[in-house]
């Protein structure tokens, strides 16, 4: 089974972490909530308090299949803030391992210059930092094993972008049937 961390941070925007969750989970992908602060519960954008699975410095990132990070702020500035997590990103794209990124979430990778040369997407006001990158409007990109998803609003569609790149076009256009997306 494959195996995909989410990272949590203070200031996450609930709704591009939890649809990602739910609907990988509902494509039978093992998903492992990961905070990147010092406790397991993290609270949201607004408000709501949720508990991960673990904390990264007590997780092996090499074992995963792929890293996703959720946008919101202040969330992502501190996902771009944290030694391992930017480590791990690094490692998945120089093996290219798939990461996935969404709303604010891009700049971690476009900080790292993971973006050069890629077409990215990212909440609007964000793209002066996804360095290098051909910037579009678009709800979704996908540049090689590089997703990256413009906000709340594209947050299902970025989820089901993550479940054909793990499991396939066949597994996608299932799931969206079974969960009645048109």
């Amino acid at each position: 089974m494959k195996q995909v961390c989410v990272f949590f941070a203070n200031g996450f925007e609930e709704i591009e972490a939890l649809t990602t969750i739910d609907v990988l989970r509902r494509a039978g992908l093992s998903v492992t909530m990961v905070s990147v602060t010092k406790a397991l519960n993290v609270i949201s954008a607004h408000d709501v308090t949720v508990v991960c699975d673990a904390l990264i410095e007590d997780c092996d990132l090499s074992e995963a299949d792929m890293l996703v990070l959720p946008g919101g702020m202040p969330g992502a500035a501190t996902l771009g803030d944290t030694p391992a997590l930017l480590e791990a990103v690094k490692e998945f794209v120089d093996e290219q391992k798939p990461v996935a990124a969404i709303c604010a979430a891009p700049m971690v990778l476009g900080k790292l210059g993971l973006l050069k040369g890629c077409n990215a997407t990212c909440y609007p006001g964000f793209e002066q930092y996804l360095e290098g990158a051909n910037c579009t409007n678009s709800p979704i990109e996908r540049s090689g094993n590089i997703i990256t998803s413009r906000g709340p609003g594209s947050a299902m569609t970025f989820a089901l972008s993550i479940v054909e790149m793990l499991l396939g076009k066949d597994e996608r256009a299932d799931l969206e049937e079974a969960m009645c997306i048109d």
